[in-house]
């Protein structure tokens, strides 16, 4: 790769002094990266991860995996105490790899921040969620950063994941490095690295999955790509952290917009009764020009609910106003109503109202097969529907409890209920609100006497079937 070497920038990666204060200027980038890439070459380097959730403890297992130190600094003592006995907290990644990665040696999880002191680069993957008034929250983001910045040694390389507008790392992470005396460029490097996991992809893993890099500056940017190199399969650098900032949020946007169109085709051709399922599956037969998106309940998961309002909102003030972003954040949102509106017109059809009846939800999940239930639209649901007075239970193999949310505290605490065929029988009607592969929908269909299909996951014509 071409890394057009800049010159003239100091580095502290050569002789570090154990203080916050600026290392002397001692060599040039060319140094700089070629002491770099000779750490990353002899697995001398030690890589810290902030925050071992979805994101960074599949990073760090990967550095880990490829030989590398790895300290895993996370806040939840819980979390780090399940790791270091060789246990995975998050079902997808199996407690296998975590318990050979402790084993080894090479991966260490603490609660104590100072234990960034030891290490030479670390990527910060923490949440990035929205205000009740749907602004960003960089409340995780920058006490990470004072973390980082109170610890770590000149010359260290740290690099922000989390999902963000364009300008958090330059104008939210820099100035709190440069308060600590660590100013990008010259005594640290900071760069920018948006996320791109999908927990329980069978397709692609976070090895697989192409990684956009951008710095800061230039030498930031040469050191954060040849870090990612030696575990992900393809390194996109691009020409600032800006860049891949506005990148990660297009690719959200983008599945947002489409998501909300064919959602509002559903309600559409649902008046005209026609099956919207049917619709895509014939679209997507012509081999160019397009590309399926299904409709559902509505939007769950850490990125798609919440990353486009960080562009409405960076947008303002630039003096504009992202009418087509917002006008899909409206449908999506509105989702979760029109599926009520179905349960009460299918409850309607069997002599029955809202108020009263007992609904069993089917799948807490925001998506198949995972444990993973952040801004899942069942919890929209459950509210909504308890809002009706309606007795509302939920089943999920994978989260046997919900302990509740920033969302949803008072919905909490909840067990999931048993999928037998008494706990089927005794509600009046059941609600599939996730897709699980583990369910036996044949035996449900039997089971049930109503049934409200949001997934498609039942063949169409049963009499106790309806679709939303």
């Amino acid at each position: 790769m071409d890394w057009g070497l800049d010159a003239d920038v100091p580095t502290a990666l050569e002789g570090r002094s154990t203080s916050n204060m600026p290392a002397k200027k001692s060599s040039s980038a060319a140094s700089v990266l070629s002491t770099w890439q000779e750490k990353l070459s002899n697995q001398s380097l030690t890589v810290g991860i902030m925050g071992l959730g979805y994101v960074g403890l599949p990073l760090g297992l990967l550095y880990a995996e490829k030989g590398f130190n790895v300290i895993g600094v996370d806040p939840d003592e819980r979390r780090t105490k399940v790791l270091n006995q060789g246990k995975s907290p998050i079902r997808h990644i199996k407690s296998e790899r975590v318990s050979a990665a402790v084993k080894s040696g090479k991966f260490t999880a603490t609660a104590d921040p100072k234990d960034l002191s030891k290490v030479d680069a670390v990527l910060i993957c923490v949440p990035t969620p929205l205000t009740k008034q749907r602004e960003p929250d960089l409340s995780y983001v920058e006490s990470s950063a004072e973390w980082v910045a109170a610890n770590v040694r000149p010359g260290c390389l740290v690099v922000l994941e989390s999902t963000t507008y364009p300008g958090t790392t330059r104008d939210i992470v820099a100035p709190i490095l440069k308060k600590a005396g660590l100013t990008p460029g010259k005594n640290v490097y900071l760069a920018y690295s948006p996320e791109r996991e999908d927990p329980n992809n069978a397709k692609f893993s976070t090895a697989s999955i192409p990684k956009v890099v951008g710095g800061t500056d230039a030498t930031s940017g040469k050191l954060a790509a040849a870090l990612y190199e030696v575990i992900i399969s393809k390194v996109i650098p691009v020409t600032s952290a800006e860049v891949a900032e506005a990148a990660k949020l297009l690719e959200n946007i983008f599945r947002s917009v489409n998501i909300a169109m064919v959602n509002e085709l559903k309600i559409v051709f649902d008046r005209m009764g026609i099956d919207i399922w049917e619709v895509v599956n014939a679209a997507k037969t012509k081999p160019f020009g397009f590309m399926p998106f299904y409709p559902g309940p509505g939007l769950g998961g850490h990125c798609i609910p919440i990353d486009p309002f960080y562009l409405t909102w960076k947008a303002r003030e630039f003096d504009i106003s992202t009418k087509f972003i917002e006008l899909a954040g409206e449908v999506n949102t509105n989702m979760p109503y029109f599926v009520v509106q179905k349960l009460q017109d299918a409850l309607g059809s069997k002599g029955k109202s809202l108020r009263g009846s007992k609904i069993l939800l089917l799948g807490l999940a925001y998506k198949k097969d995972v444990d993973d239930f952040r801004e899942s639209p069942t919890l929209k649901l459950m509210e909504i529907l308890e809002r009706h007075q309606a007795k509302v239970t939920f089943n999920d193999s994978y989260i046997p409890q919900f302990p509740g949310d920033h969302h949803f505290p008072h919905l909490a605490p909840r067990k999931s209920v048993p999928l037998t065929e008494k706990t089927v029988k005794a509600a009046d009607a059941v609600l599939i609100c996730t897709d699980h592969t583990n369910v036996d929908y044949t035996a449900l269909a039997k089971w049930a006497s109503l049934i409200v299909d949001t997934r498609n996951v039942l063949p169409k014509g049963g009499k106790n079937v309806f679709k939303a």
